[in-house]
């Protein structure tokens, strides 16, 4: 499965929903398994810096499939990885990039939020992966 211009458009439009709640101009990006732009929202006001680093979390996010903080682990200074961060063109191993995953719980890209403080980034990015599950992964029977 591969993510689709609707999907897209649902955590851009969550994202940006939960960004004005909480008073914030923040840069959506939305990439696909490849790590290859999908969508990009950078609301008004949202400082230019932070279009580069939403795309890095959410790179962080489908490369590692994982949350772009849990690489952290394996960045920071005596890790087995130290210098991680430096690789694929530079990571962002802190909060707001999460995985998407399609039905058969494949990756299928990854979302980045970036103009907050990294908590803000997170409670967003979250808010707008909510909204994806909710919309998109069907509910798991238990035959």
């Amino acid at each position: 499965m591969q993510l689709t211009s609707q999907q897209a458009q649902v955590v851009l439009d969550s994202a940006e929903a939960r960004a004005r709640e909480l008073g914030l101009s923040v840069v959506i990006a939305v990439l696909d398994a490849g790590a290859h732009l999908k969508a990009l929202r950078r609301m008004d006001g949202a400082v230019l810096a932070s279009i580069d680093i939403a795309i890095r979390k959410a790179s962080t996010a489908v490369l590692f499939q994982a949350n772009s903080e849990a690489v952290w682990d394996y960045c920071k200074p005596e890790a087995p990885a130290h210098f991680l961060e430096l690789t694929n063109r530079g990571l962002a191993p802190f909060g707001g990039g999460i995985p998407l995953k399609g039905p058969d719980s494949a990756v299928i890209g990854a979302l980045g939020i970036s103009g907050g403080t990294v908590p803000q980034d997170t409670e967003v990015a979250q808010a707008a992966f909510a909204a994806f599950e909710a919309r998109f992964k069907p509910a798991r029977s238990n035959a």
